[in-house]
């Protein structure tokens, strides 16, 4: 897992790609593994509450860690994992909230920090929900938690500052930016509070990035249109200018709730959605509860940097709704859950037939949604495999 380190220059940008990358003598390695949206709506936090009970674990009646247990060992087996906080956090015994205005547990945050999270972007539409209280309570809870954090800041101090983080001994940062929320937007007096999307500001970003050490500079990006599984035009021109004008090495991105696809612009790997990590909608979709954990393999070469792609496909349990006594028949998922769809195929327990057909599903969409823009051919987007 990756160590914090203190910013304080490298000049060189690192996403250049030879055809064929020569081998570094003694060249450094690292893995990052990158997911969607964490998403948590009230069915979310009524099943942390349920599961408390049953564990006897968590903090104030709250315990996540079955929620997201599935995923951890995809997660815990990078040497950097990113997240993407979507919305802020509260008080452990609340008042919560969900859509529009949201407020969610932060024991959610512990259950990150241990399937095996380092890091988290936290720039999104609903980063000021509630105004800078709520992004002091949400930064304060992920230094509690142990999470490094970009995107929103307490202070214009801590927004000048830049998450580099030691991985493998490479110093790797982190960026993250987003369009604004229509619905509170971020007072001028307020504005460093959040890191809103331009060119301009990501190019600055890099540069205090590389300034402070960073060998590597992966950027987290909160674009498109919802529940839309094809990025948007602004999308792909902002994907354009980024791989063009900076030297960023690796895009990530979030906000659709659906799976986008992974795709090579101007050499530099580009996720333009990895859809919902975690989330439950008042009306699921399907393609809501599917998602994509994104996995780059990082190696030193002599001209910069080589990234491999990979990809592991997760998909949310929903349980059907039931009557008070009524029983699951055999091989129905009772509770909400986030699965590791490949290891449910690879050993599907008592699950039913009819239950093992929505996995199915989920891996043949989500596969097809992320090599919609051409990844398996050249550039070489690949499933991952957990003996790898």
């Amino acid at each position: 897992m990756a160590t914090l380190v203190v910013t304080g220059t490298l000049a060189t940008a690192c996403g250049a790609e030879s055809v064929e990358p020569q081998a570094k003598p003694g060249g450094r390695a690292f893995t990052v593994a990158a997911a969607g949206d964490i998403l948590i709506h009230p069915e979310l936090v009524e099943q942390a509450a349920k599961d408390a009970e049953e564990t006897g674990k968590g903090e104030a009646g709250l315990d996540f860690g079955p929620l997201l247990a599935g995923v951890k060992p995809v997660i815990g087996k990078a040497d950097l994992a990113i997240c993407h906080m979507e919305t802020p956090v509260g008080k452990p015994k609340g008042p919560f909230q969900g859509y529009p205005e949201f407020l969610v547990p932060p024991q959610v945050l512990t259950a990150l920090k241990d399937v095996g999270y380092d890091t988290c972007s936290t720039a999104s539409n609903h980063t000021y929900d509630h105004g800078m209280t709520g992004v002091r309570n949400t930064l304060d809870a992920m230094d509690k938690a142990g999470l490094g954090h970009t995107g929103s800041a307490r202070t214009p101090e801590e927004a000048e500052k830049t998450n580099i983080r030691d991985v493998n001994g490479v110093k790797v940062a982190h960026l993250s930016y987003s369009w604004e929320s229509f619905l509170n937007p971020t007072p001028e007096k307020e504005s460093w509070a959040f890191n809103r999307s331009s060119t301009a500001e990501i190019k600055k970003a890099e540069s205090r990035a590389r300034k402070a050490g960073a060998e590597v500079v992966i950027l987290s990006v909160h674009w498109g249109l919802e529940h839309y599984n094809e990025p948007s035009v602004p999308q792909l021109e902002l994907a354009r200018r980024i791989t063009e004008e900076t030297g960023i090495d690796l895009v990530i991105g979030h906000h659709a709730h659906v799976v986008q696809p992974i795709q090579k612009v101007n050499g530099t790997w580009v996720a333009y959605s990895l859809g919902n990590q975690v989330a439950r909608h008042s009306t699921p979709s399907g393609i809501t509860e599917e998602g994509a954990i994104g996995w780059f393999e990082f190696r030193e070469t002599a001209d910069g940097w080589d990234v491999a792609a990979r990809y592991r496909t997760t998909l949310v349990d929903i349980p059907p709704e039931v009557q008070p006594g009524e029983e699951l028949p055999d091989g129905v998922v009772g509770d909400h859950r986030v699965r590791d769809v490949q290891s449910v195929l690879d050993d599907p327990g008592d699950l039913s037939e009819d239950g093992l057909a929505r996995y199915r599903l989920a891996a043949d969409r989500t596969r097809g949604f992320l090599y919609n823009r051409g990844a398996p051919g050249g550039d070489g987007l690949e499933p991952l495999s957990l003996g790898e």
